[in-house]
């Protein structure tokens, strides 16, 4: 049974974490911290274990793999902490704020001998692990373009907060690209096997505000065309800004036809073809942050290949080594906003 710890227990933990950990047979929650004591009391009382005063005191309490829940600032820190003492770590994303934060959690990782992975939960979707199998056996031909985009009215909504830490480039250092950009973009990396290269980006804050009606000091939106390895050419676009329905929807067009995932209410998969057909699959919802059980995902996938990735030893699709390539994205559209150019990616 693998002992594990939180640490931060925002409500990340409290809709995601705490209950894919607690339905998982092979683990159990020993441990929590956060900042706010009442916040990991709450939880503990809910699910067991024991609250501590430090991140240390929980990290050598005998927690054997702990889950990194806190503010985008403290991921790096919080992270190599666990890892030099002795513990397999899932990271909440973005992974860190920095490129050399990123290095170095992967450094730490290599030098401790444990496992780090990044909640890239997107590809534990059953559509994406569909569409990610046609794309690979030429169902849909060559790829030739993709439009993907993960967009809501912003985690105000969500965290029930009005002044979220979110909104607070102190703590979040990141907006909608950090918050929702990442995991498309990782996304791209996983069903084309092909890697980013090339990007382009407007980053803009165009409606947050803060409580007292100052706009926020992170960006609401990230508009960003990217060009793969391959030469395959695509829209991003995150946003805070969505005031109607989430859109969390990928289409990905190729030479054969055209693949539409979660765009439509009632199919999760949509394939087009040349010829005129049409195949429609329901395969699954995509988990929201507003219900971890929509649909007939009871989970996201992400805690379950944690738990099992670090019992069997087993290679994962999250690691941060695979991770970091995201990150490389990401910190280069906020390259290409800041001087209006296109920048190359160095993989």
């Amino acid at each position: 049974m693998l002992k594990v710890g939180m640490i931060g227990c925002g409500k990340i933990t409290e809709v995601r974490h705490a209950p894919e950990y607690s339905e998982n047979p092979e683990c159990e929650i020993v441990a929590w911290y956060d900042m706010l004591p009442n916040r990991a009391q709450s939880l503990a009382d809910q699910y067991g274990g024991h609250v501590y005063k430090s991140i240390d005191e929980l990290l050598h309490s005998g927690v054997e793999a702990v889950s990194v829940c806190v503010a985008n600032r403290a991921h790096a820190e919080v992270t190599i902490q666990a890892l030099e003492a002795g513990c397999h770590v899932l990271c909440e994303k973005p992974m860190a704020i920095s490129l050399d934060e990123c290095e170095r959690m992967v450094e730490a990782s290599r030098r401790s001998g444990k496992r780090l992975l990044i909640g890239h939960n997107q590809r534990f979707a059953h559509a994406h692990e569909h569409a990610r199998d046609m794309i690979h056996a030429g169902d849909i031909g060559r790829v030739l373009a993709f439009h993907t985009s993960f967009a809501h009215p912003g985690p105000e909504g969500w965290t029930g907060q009005s002044d979220s830490w979110f909104f607070n480039q102190s703590s979040a250092v990141f907006g909608a690209l950090g918050d929702l950009g990442i995991h498309k973009t990782d996304l791209i990396h996983y069903l084309l096997n092909d890697p980013i290269v090339q990007v382009s980006a407007f980053i803009e804050t165009l409606d947050k505000k803060h409580a007292d009606g100052t706009p926020i000091s992170v960006e609401d939106n990230a508009f960003c065309l990217y060009k793969t390895m391959g030469g395959v050419v695509g829209q991003m676009h995150a946003g805070w800004t969505n005031y109607g329905q989430e859109n969390n929807s990928t289409l990905i067009y190729g030479t054969e036809g055209v693949l539409k995932l979660y765009n439509d209410p009632k199919h999760s998969l949509i394939f087009e073809k040349k010829n005129g057909e049409i195949e429609k699959l329901q395969l699954d919802e995509l988990t929201t942050n507003k219900d971890q059980t929509i649909g007939n995902r009871t989970n996201t996938g992400v805690i379950d290949h944690f738990v099992g990735s670090v019992i069997q030893n087993i290679p994962s699709t999250i690691d941060a080594e695979i991770a970091i390539k995201a990150m490389r994205v990401v910190f280069a559209a906020q390259e290409s906003a800041r001087t209006g150019k296109t920048i190359t990616i160095e993989h």
